[in-house]
C-alpha cells in the first residue's frame, strides 16, 4: 500500500513510480537484469516495480559487486532502496546460521541524522525483507529505551538502522556491538555534518570493522570539503556516482512570494489558512522558539493547528501525524528537521513562514506537497529580514518565483487580538531531554534462542 513517493526512503520513492512524474523510470535497467536473490527479487515485484531509477541502475552493479560507494544524490531518487538491496542481498549471500550468531551483533549498519528518515529506513528494510526472513531493528531517540534494550539484549539482529546519539547509548551500555558489521551505510551525512553528529558519527565507526574488512555505502545530497574528507575517511577505493535531478522542485506545485513586513505575516497566514481549499497545510519557520509561538498563535485565531519539532516526544508526534492525516487536525507547524519526517498525502498547502537559509530546504518544503499526481500550492512570506535569501533559492532551483504583495482579503485584521509577547521571552533552539532511559545493568553478548 505504498501510492506515493516520499521524499526520503519509502520505497515507494525507492522504486519506480509514476507518482511524481516520469524522473524515476528513465533508466531502462530492470531489477531482474541485476542477478538478485530470488527472494529479494519476489520482495520487489511484490512490492510491484519492475525498473531501477537511475541511481540504482548506476550504483547497484558497483554495490552489488561489494565496492564502496559515495553517491550524490537528491532526496526522491531512489537512494534508500539502492543500498537496501546491496545489503539484503549481502545477506542472502553470505548467510550464517542463526546457532552460529550472538544477540546484539547486527551485520549491516545504516545510521541516519534524524528519527523520521530512520524509521522510514526500517520500515522499507521491513518491506523488502519480507520474503527473506531478516530481522531489522531500529534503535531511535524519543522512543521506548527499554524496548529497544531488550531486542539488542534477546534477539538476532540483521540491519540495524539507529540515529547516532540514541546508538551511542547502546555501545556505552554494551548492549549492541559492531564489531561484526559487514555492511556500514551512511545517509544523508551532510545533514549529520549540520546537525553536529560527525563526533558521534566516527566513535560509532571506530568500533566498526576496519575500512578494509568492511563495505561502506555513504550518500549525500550536498558535497562540500568537509563530507568528501569524512568520505574520503571512512571508505576504501570508492565509487563516486553522482545523479543529477531533472528538476529540483515540484512541476505540481504553484509557487507564490508574498512581500510582507513582519507584522503582516500572522494575518495573512490566518486568513490564507481560513480561505476554502486549504483542508491539509503545513507551516515551517525557521527555529523551535517560531515555532512554539506560531502554534500558539494560530490556536488563540480558532485554528486547529499542532506543533512539529525535534523537542516533541516521538509518541506524541506519532500521534499528531495521525490525527493530521485524519482530518482532525488542519495545519502542522514544523521546522526543517521534523518537516522531513512527513509523508502525508493530501497537503494542499504549504507556507514558509520564514525562507530557509539553506536553499535546498526550501525543495524540502515545498514538496510536502503537489505529490502522488496531485496540485499543491506553497506560499513563502519575505520580510526585510529574510528576503535576502530569495536570490540563493532562485538560483538553486533555476527559476524566478513569482512575488506579489497579499491581496486585500489577506491584509483583513485578525478577529481576536493577537498574542502579546516581551522579546527575548524564549531562547531559541532548546535541548529536549536525555537521549536514555534508566540504566540497568551491562549488558553481555548471549546466544538467541529465538528465530528470525
Amino acid at each position: 500500500p505504498m501510492t506515493q513517493a516520499p521524499e526520503s526512503g519509502n520505497t515507494a520513492e525507492a522504486v519506480p513510480s509514476t507518482n511524481d512524474g516520469t524522473e524515476l523510470k528513465q533508466s531502462g535497467t530492470r531489477f531482474s537484469e541485476l542477478g538478485l536473490h530470488r527472494q529479494l527479487q519476489d520482495a520487489i515485484s511484490g512490492i510491484g516495480f519492475e525498473y531501477c531509477t537511475p541511481i540504482q541502475a548506476e550504483t547497484l552493479p558497483y554495490t552489488l559487486a561489494c565496492h564502496d560507494l559515495i553517491g550524490q544524490a537528491q532526496t526522491g531518487t531512489g537512494k534508500t532502496a539502492a543500498f537496501l538491496i546491496t545489503a539484503i542481498q549481502a545477506l542472502l549471500e553470505t548467510p550464517i546460521a542463526d546457532q552460529d550468531r550472538f544477540a546484539s551483533e547486527p551485520r549491516v549498519l545504516a545510521l541516519a541524522p534524524t528519527r523520521e528518515l530512520a524509521m522510514q529506513i526500517a520500515k522499507d528494510a521491513e518491506e523488502l525483507c519480507a520474503r527473506t526472513g531478516h530481522r531489522v531493528v531500529s534503535v531511535v531517540g524519543g522512543m521506548n529505551y527499554d524496548k529497544q534494550r531488550e531486542v539488542l539484549q534477546n534477539e538476532i539482529v540483521d540491519i540495524l538502522v539507529a540515529t547516532p546519539g540514541r546508538l551511542i547509548d547502546f555501545l556505552g551500555s554494551q548492549d549492541v556491538f559492531l564489531d561484526q558489521v559487514d555492511l556500514l551505510i551512511l545517509d544523508e551525512a551532510d545533514r549529520m555534518l549540520d546537525m553536529g553528529f560527525i563526533p558521534d558519527v566516527k566513535r560509532i565507526i571506530r568500533r566498526c570493522p576496519p575500512k578494509d574488512d568492511r563495505q561502506t555505502l555513504l550518500f549525500s545530497a550536498t558535497f562540500n570539503q568537509d563530507v568528501l574528507n569524512l568520505a574520503s575517511m571512512w571508505t576504501h577505493g570508492a565509487e563516486f556516482i553522482e545523479i543529477e535531478p531533472q528538476q529540483k522542485t515540484a512541476e505540481r506545485v504553484k509557487q507564490t512570494v508574498y512581500l510582507v513586513s513582519e507584522d503582516q505575516k500572522l494575518p495573512v497566514l490566518v486568513n490564507a489558512l481560513k480561505q476554502p481549499g486549504v483542508d491539509k497545510a503545513i507551516v515551517f519557520a525557521n527555529r523551535r522558539d517560531q515555532c512554539r509561538d506560531l502554534e500558539e498563535d494560530l490556536k488563540n485565531q480558532d485554528v486547529k493547528a499542532a506543533l512539529m519539532s525535534g523537542e516533541i516526544p516521538q509518541n506524541k508526534r506519532l500521534r499528531t501525524l495521525d490525527q493530521f492525516k485524519n482530518g482532525d487536525i488542519q495545519v502542522l507547524v514544523a521546522t526543517d528537521v521534523a518537516g522531513r519526517g512527513i509523508h502525508v498525502q493530501g497537503v494542499t498547502h504549504v507556507f514558509n513562514y520564514n525562507l530557509p537559509d539553506n536553499a535546498e530546504d526550501y525543495v524540502h518544503r515545498i514538496g510536502r506537497t503537489g505529490r502522488a499526481g496531485e496540485h499543491g500550492i506553497s506560499i513563502s512570506f519575505a520580510s526585510e529580514d529574510d528576503a535576502f535569501a530569495l536570490p540563493s533559492i532562485e538560483t538553486y532551483i533555476s527559476q524566478k518565483l513569482t512575488t506579489a504583495v497579499p491581496e486585500e482579503e489577506l491584509l483583513q485584521p485578525l478577529e481576536k487580538p493577537p498574542i502579546q509577547r516581551r522579546r527575548g521571552r524564549r531562547r531559541s533552539g532548546g535541548g529536549g531531554g536525555p537521549r536514555g532511559g534508566n540504566r540497568g545493568r551491562q549488558g553481555n553478548r548471549s546466544r538467541s534462542s529465538g528465530s528470525r
